[in-house]
């Protein structure tokens, strides 16, 4: 299918088949594709956490409203975002690109220095909205790419983050989690939304054209 087909194809499944997983092929290019997502300044601020543990997946479903494809998928993505901006994490993002390109330019070093300068004395709050909000960015590439695996992924901000943060020893790591996104299969029954049709509001009620 092309993209536009895929995109009317997907939906977010309210009920998975536990009998079928997603191949890990399939898993990896998912991921893989978030990694390669757009990211502002090429920070990436948050880290893509791949559940599988079926006694872990089952402790956060307990704390995300009972929502069954945490469980019934095979894959639990988790996305969770820095808490805050550092220099450390900030410098390693920079460092990363002169070591992987194999020279420093000084336009990059200019900048460097501007979003240090920003970022680091903001509240950390103000920085973890902005992280979390990268974190959306990879979110929305994912659920494209399991679209084009003709995997079913359900984006679910219905949870409790402070305690998927204990489940998975986030804070520790400095990461907070922002949200949560099963994989799996449609299931052939007790999906009341599988057949519906698909609704958005039509295009001169979503687009302004400024010419």
């Amino acid at each position: 299918m092309d993209l536009l087909s895929l995109l009317k194809w997907r939906y977010a499944a309210k009920k998975m088949n536990a009998a079928q997983a997603v191949p890990a092929d399939k898993v990896e290019r998912i991921v893989e594709a978030v990694r390669l997502s757009a990211s502002s300044s090429g920070l990436q601020p948050y880290q893509l956490l791949v559940v599988t543990n079926p006694e872990v997946r089952a402790r956060i479903q307990a704390v995300a409203w009972n929502q069954a494809q945490i469980t019934e998928g095979s894959h639990l993505l988790v996305f969770a975002a820095w808490d805050n901006y550092t220099a450390d994490r900030i410098n390693q993002a920079f460092d990363l690109v002169n070591d992987e390109r194999g020279f420093r330019n000084e336009g990059w070093e200019a900048y460097r220095q501007k979003v240090l300068a920003s970022y680091v004395p903001r509240d950390p709050e103000v920085n973890h909205a902005h992280a979390a909000r990268q974190a959306y960015i990879g979110l929305g590439t994912a659920l494209i790419a399991a679209a084009a695996e003709g995997v079913d992924a359900t984006p679910m901000e219905g949870f409790e983050p402070e305690k998927v943060d204990e489940i998975l020893g986030l804070k520790a790591k400095g990461l907070r989690s922002v949200i949560l996104l099963p994989l799996g299969y449609r299931a052939s029954e007790g999906d009341w939304l599988v057949n519906l049709k698909k609704v958005r509001r039509a295009r001169e009620n979503f687009v302004t054209e400024v010419a």
